[in-house]
């Protein structure tokens, strides 16, 4: 009896994708990829969701910047939003993409709730997709969509897969809006998002917003692709209100402090010794980047140790200010 074997090409005669086909949305979202809209609370992860529906549907550049490759119908599944919200919104990017919502493929499932994690769902969105054949589906946001532990690979990585399995037997792309963790603001966009690592690890394409003081942030990452990062977003328009680029140049984050700027910060706005302890709690950082910190304080002059532990150096007894130009800011949230 012969074994059955796996079925395998040469690579060399593997399909290609023409340049004109690699992308659904220019520079924003690959043809037929899976990913993540990601980003903390009231960032317009959902503007930006409905922005691309508007987009592939009309065939219209999604935030008025990035041109759609491809058009065709969508389908929608908004959790979050009254239906009426939805529809508004969809109003008032249509009105600033200059198109009419009622000549638009753009399909909302209205059922009450969507679980990917019981088979008859699955089913029924699958039967869905079979159906209606959008090149797109958006699902908002992904803590709807199951009773799940988030955090468990084990629990997460079969939903990801039955929507992978989705975007592969129907042809589509798929996006996935999802929250970023607490306290993150310092972090990379898909180290940002909340739960598994397999969320970050799943996407083709991922998109990140983030507020940076006033500032409302894009960041675009692709697995096969330039990625780009930093630009300004703001929400606009009254009746015709939608997210748009109001900066071509982009505006990159300031980077964290790092362990010598904190430990400077400490050691500038105290008038006494401080033990190692203390300027480990101070700074939120390991006992050995501290005490490195320390060496090469020391060796330059700029801190001095006492008995009670470690001080700066008085201005008066070098030739400069043993900390020039430092500025206080809060001590990060990393421990080094």
């Amino acid at each position: 009896m012969t074994t059955p074997t796996l079925p395998v090409t040469r690579a060399s005669e593997l399909p290609v994708c023409p340049p004109e086909h690699a992308w659904l949305i220019h520079d924003l979202w690959a043809t037929e990829a899976v990913g993540i809209v990601g980003g903390e609370p009231k960032c317009g992860k959902s503007f930006l969701a409905l922005d691309m529906v508007v987009s592939v549907a009309a065939g219209v550049p999604c935030l008025r910047c990035f041109p759609a490759a491809r058009s065709g119908p969508v389908l929608l599944y908004a959790a979050e939003d009254a239906l009426h919200v939805v529809r508004t919104r969809l109003e008032g990017i249509c009105r600033a993409a200059a198109v009419t919502l009622a000549d638009l493929p753009i399909h909302v499932i209205t059922a009450p709730s969507l679980r990917l994690d019981l088979a008859e769902d699955r089913q029924q969105l699958q039967t869905t997709v079979a159906t209606l054949r959008p090149v797109l589906l958006v699902l908002d946001p992904f803590v709807r969509l199951h009773r799940i532990d988030e955090n468990a690979s084990s629990e997460v990585a079969p939903l990801l897969a039955y929507l992978r399995e989705l975007q592969r037997r129907f042809a589509l792309a798929v996006v996935l809006v999802h929250h970023a963790r607490k306290g993150a603001g310092t972090m990379r966009g898909g180290q940002a998002l909340r739960g598994s690592s397999e969320l970050h690890a799943w996407g083709d394409s991922n998109l990140y917003l983030r507020r940076v003081d006033e500032r409302l942030l894009l960041s675009i990452e692709h697995r096969a692709a330039p990625s780009q990062s930093g630009l300004p977003l703001a929400l606009r328009g009254g009746d015709a209100l939608a997210l748009a680029i109001v900066d071509a140049t982009p505006v990159l984050p300031a980077p964290p402090p790092s362990p010598l700027d904190r430990l400077a910060d400490v050691l500038a706005h105290t008038d006494r010794p401080l033990t190692v302890v203390e300027l480990r709690q101070a700074c939120r950082m390991r006992t050995a980047h501290v005490c490195q910190a320390l060496a090469a304080f020391t060796a330059q002059g700029r801190v001095h140790k006492t008995a009670a532990g470690y001080q700066r150096t008085s201005p008066s007894s070098v030739s400069r200010d043993p900390f020039p130009g430092t500025l206080y800011q809060p001590a990060g949230n990393g421990n080094g």
